[in-house]
């Protein structure tokens, strides 16, 4: 089973040109109720420009109480996709799995198999890191200019669902200035990962999107 979000159109000099897409809250029924659905999927360039982070939240809307007891499952895998020429295959991939509550992270590095089965790159480790427990200061790590986090975060996507929910229902015509957020208190299982653009090949646009891939 795989379940995939895109992000198209990431330009790594200059001003970055991104195109965003909505946030995706347990809405698809080959995923709801497990740990591999995806909420969010956010690229951009790193506080050191001559970088990129790469963020995949799961599992969205974990309740407050349910946060202590949260975790990855270590038959999930996460992976970024990097096409750097074009083509809308994959040349390159970032791999997140998670193992005894370590997060091991391979690549950049060419996928075994281009598509919807992929092979563990262990040939290409980038480095691990402990995940972060409930209710901790984040643990982040360096190594070979690449920096790691894995643990629970706040949902950071703010929507509406009430006005959104008005507004496809015909009794409003627009959304409300703040507005409420729907997602607020909620948590998700967060992965970031920060590489030097120098990893990631080419010298134009990417185009970027993630998976989670079952064991």
């Amino acid at each position: 089973m795989k379940k995939s979000k895109i992000l198209l159109g990431l330009a790594l000099t200059g001003v970055l040109a991104i195109t965003l897409i909505a946030a995706d809250h347990i809405d698809a029924p080959a995923v709801a109720g497990g740990k591999s659905d995806i909420t969010d999927f956010y690229v951009f360039q790193g506080e050191n420009t001559d970088n990129m982070v790469f963020v995949a939240n799961v599992q969205g809307l974990i309740s407050p109480g349910a946060s202590s007891s949260a975790s990855f499952d270590e038959n999930v895998m996460v992976e970024f996709n990097i096409d750097n020429n074009g083509d809308n295959v994959e040349d390159l991939v970032i791999q997140a799995i998670p193992r005894n509550g370590v997060m091991f992270f391979f690549g950049p590095v060419a996928p075994g198999t281009p598509g919807t089965s992929s092979m563990v790159k262990t040939d290409s480790p980038l480095g691990s890191i402990s995940i972060t427990p409930y209710g901790n200061e984040a643990i982040v790590t360096s190594n070979n200019g690449a920096k790691m986090f894995a643990g629970l975060r706040d949902d950071p996507f703010f929507f509406d669902f009430g006005q959104y929910s008005a507004i496809i229902g015909g009794t409003a015509t627009s959304f409300n200035n703040p507005g409420n957020d729907t997602f607020a208190g909620s948590n998700v299982m967060s992965i970031v990962v920060e590489v030097p653009k120098s990893t990631l090949g080419g010298s134009g646009t990417l185009n970027t999107w993630v998976e989670t891939k079952k064991k």
